[in-house]
Order: structure tokens, then C-alpha cells, then sequence
């Protein structure tokens, strides 16, 4: 399975690639390639595929091919005849929608409603899958939470600064072990003024 999904996304990728080489910097026949600026499948109508740079798909018409978005969310009204692949963004599926191949999204939610049919995989790596009981997925459903990609960088993060406290400490023990007092300040930087005695007042 997970060798599948790694050839469907890799496929998917290929695919942005080479629509961006043949369209500068919109349209060629009937893909549509966008960076920044939503792209809209009225009802009725149909493209090929469609990739988004910064913006997002809303779809209530047909998808031929492809679906592949980059930092943008992805609507699918009506159905969507091959993969459709997220990055750093949402994917809704209304009630009935067809996905033909493969649901991807990295970094983000995705809801399927009633009745929606995947014919593939279904992959929501790092963020969160809500699916009602009647959807249909022909493949593998994996959904990975958001802590299973932070709790390992936070853990890490915690080892590194605990290294480099036990480092310094090591350090400053060696510096009073050699010389017997603290080391010097950073030039620029002002010692504290000494404490100053306080006078007695004698009385007559």
C-alpha cells in the first residue's frame, strides 16, 4: 500500500511539473494551472487537471484527472476521476462525490460526507480525517495525527537544550575549579556597582 501511495503522489508531483512547463502561465487546453488565484469548476462544466499554487480548487463540476494543491484547500462537489493530492491544506467532499484513485493531504484536515466513494487509497498524513460511516473507500485509510510530527521535534528539541545546559554548567565548574572565581563578562557589558556600607546614626 504504502508503496502505491508513494508512486501515485510521485506521479501526481510529475504531473504539476510538467503542466507548469507547458503552461505559463495559466491555461493549456483544458488544464488549468494557478498561483495564487482560486480556480473555480462551475456546475456543468469540466477540466482536466488542475493544480493550485497558493490558492484553492472548488469544484462543483467535474475534475477529469488530477487534483494536485499546494497551500490551498480542495472542494469536490460532483467527482474527480483520478488523484487528488494536498499539501498544507483542507479537502471537503460533499455528499455523493467520487474520488477515482487516491486521497493524499499532508498537513491538513480532510472531511468526506456521505456517501463518498474513493477508489483508492485514502492518506491524511499529519492532521485529521473525518469520514461518515457510509463512505466508501476501496484502498487503505491512513490517517496520522498532527503530535505524531510534533511530539518527536518537541523531544528532540527538549534533549538538545538539556545537552547544552549540562555542556555550559560543565564548563563554569572547570573555570572556578582552575581559577576560582566566575568568569569575566562579554566586553560592553557594565559589572554591578558594589554594595555601599550603611552609616550608623549615634545618638546623644
Amino acid at each position: 500500500m504504502t508503496q502505491r501511495v508513494t508512486q501515485r503522489l510521485f506521479s501526481a508531483i510529475l504531473l504539476a511539473s510538467a503542466v507548469l512547463l507547458v503552461s505559463t502561465p495559466a491555461r493549456a487546453e483544458k488544464d488549468d494551472v494557478q498561483f495564487g488565484s482560486n480556480i473555480n469548476v462551475a456546475e456543468g462544466h469540466s477540466i482536466h487537471d488542475a493544480v493550485c499554487f497558493f490558492c484553492s480548487v472548488n469544484a462543483k463540476g467535474d475534475i477529469d484527472h488530477d487534483v494536485v494543491v499546494f497551500f490551498g484547500n480542495v472542494h469536490i462537489a460532483h467527482q474527480s476521476q483520478h488523484d487528488v493530492v494536498v499539501f498544507f491544506g483542507s479537502v471537503r467532499a460533499d455528499d455523493d462525490a467520487v474520488i477515482g484513485h487516491d486521497l493524499v493531504n499532508f498537513f491538513g484536515t480532510t472531511h468526506l460526507g456521505e456517501n463518498v466513494s474513493v477508489g483508492g487509497d485514502a492518506v491524511v498524513m499529519f492532521g485529521g480525517m473525518s469520514a461518515a460511516d457510509s463512505v466508501n473507500i476501496a484502498g487503505s485509510r491512513v490517517a496520522q495525527p498532527i503530535w505524531v510530527f510534533w511530539t518527536p521535534l518537541i523531544v528532540l528539541g527538549l534533549i538538545v537544550t538539556l545537552i547544552v545546559h549540562e555542556v555550559r554548567s560543565y564548563r563554569r565548574r572547570q573555570y572556578f575549579a582552575a581559577y576560582g572565581y566566575a568568569p569575566m563578562p562579554p566586553p560592553g557589558t557594565q559589572p554591578p556597582p558594589p554594595p555601599q556600607p550603611q552609616s550608623t546614626v549615634q545618638q546623644q
